[in-house]
């Protein structure tokens, strides 16, 4: 993987990473932006206890702007620059020019309940130069280069002495809100351990400390001992829609071997990896004979101490709204946080084993 750092002329850090040597020569762009500064902050929730994030000046971002006019496509024009230079990489990241959180910010309301400035990094990660494709139809390579770029950013991330948990996603779909229809994916770099993750945290340190055994590595042995929610599994990697999903085709993509970051596979299991992303990205597109809309999130280990029991995976989560075959989140999930899944997880699974793609490992 070969990287080149540079500076867009509003300040912001951007990243250009390349499976060959990355040229000299290329000069950072970005967009003009006259909105309103950054200043997001947080504040408690007394009854739910945690911090909701507040961040107004987002309402100025582009939203789903035509086709060829996306921030995210390469500076054709000099007058009209957008987020990425001109040049030849293969992978763009920067810092988001409408973050939820910064490092920046000191100050937050006075107000009744407990405020503090939001402080993190949020990054956009442009996956491709080309705006007609999406993440499951990349090459196996580029993928894996991905993969090795969201790596690499969870580690400098890791290296703030603010940041304490770094969350690589892809919100795909307008179903998921998404703005900019350019294949890309976000990285969140906050300051605390996010609920979710910090129950998911939890729940596999107590499993550690009663059993002396991985909680995933446990749920992986009782889903190959099953078969039938398994959709995909190489030598290192497995897929399935688990026992317990709250969604119709929710699906988990987890290494075999207990490892708490990617920076931590090898790269066998790298490689393992994408292609089981692809493959799996691909069923879900042929399945749906359209783009799937979905949210892909990697949970990781907290970049801060030591968590020998955390147990990285790719999490697919669907559209929480949709006229299709998926799930309107109402009543019992809204108002008491309690989900009741409409379909088994067994005949989803079925459904994706049945969908033909071409092997791409």
């Amino acid at each position: 993987m070969h990287k080149k750092t540079l500076r867009k002329p509003d300040g912001r850090l951007l990243y250009l990473y390349s499976m060959s040597p990355i040229p000299e020569g290329i000069i950072a762009t970005a967009p003009i932006n006259d909105g309103p500064p950054s200043t997001p902050h947080q504040r408690w929730h007394p009854l739910r206890r945690e911090w909701v994030i507040y961040a107004p000046h987002r309402q100025g971002r582009t939203f789903l702007p035509p086709k060829g006019h996306s921030p995210l496509t390469e500076t054709k024009d000099p007058v009209s620059p957008t987020e990425l230079p001109a040049g030849e990489y293969d992978i763009a990241v920067f810092e988001n020019l409408f973050p939820s959180l910064n490092l920046t910010t000191r100050d937050a309301p006075i107000l009744r309940v407990p405020t503090r400035p939001s402080s993190g990094v949020c990054e956009v990660v442009v996956f491709t130069k080309d705006p007609e494709t999406c993440l499951g139809e990349l090459p196996l390579e580029h993928i894996e280069l991905i993969l090795q770029v969201l790596a690499e950013r969870t580690r400098e991330l890791g290296k703030l002495t603010e940041i304490h948990y770094v969350l690589p996603f892809e919100n795909r779909g307008v179903e998921m809100g998404v703005t900019l229809h350019h294949p890309h994916g976000q990285i969140y770099a906050y300051s605390f351990v996010p609920p979710v993750q910090k129950r998911f945290l939890k729940s596999m340190r107590d499993f550690w400390k009663k059993h002396k055994l991985g909680l995933m590595e446990a749920i992986i042995a009782d889903e190959k001992e099953d078969g039938r929610r398994i959709l995909l599994e190489n030598e290192h990697v497995i897929a399935f829609i688990p026992a317990f999903a709250r969604y119709p085709y929710e699906t988990w993509i987890v290494p075999k071997v207990r490892k708490g970051f990617l920076s931590e596979l090898t790269t066998d299991e790298m490689q393992s990896l994408a292609e089981v992303l692809k493959n799996l990205l691909k069923k879900f597109d042929r399945l749906w004979e359209k783009p799937f809309p979905y949210l892909l999130t990697l949970n990781q280990a907290p970049v801060k101490g030591d968590h020998p029991y955390a147990h990285l995976f790719f999490q697919i989560t669907p559209p929480l709204r949709s006229r299709d075959r998926l799930k309107f989140l109402a009543g019992t999930e809204l108002g008491a946080g309690i989900f009741v899944n409409d379909s088994l997880p067994e005949e989803k699974a079925m459904e994706l084993k049945n969908v033909k793609v071409i092997d791409e490992s």
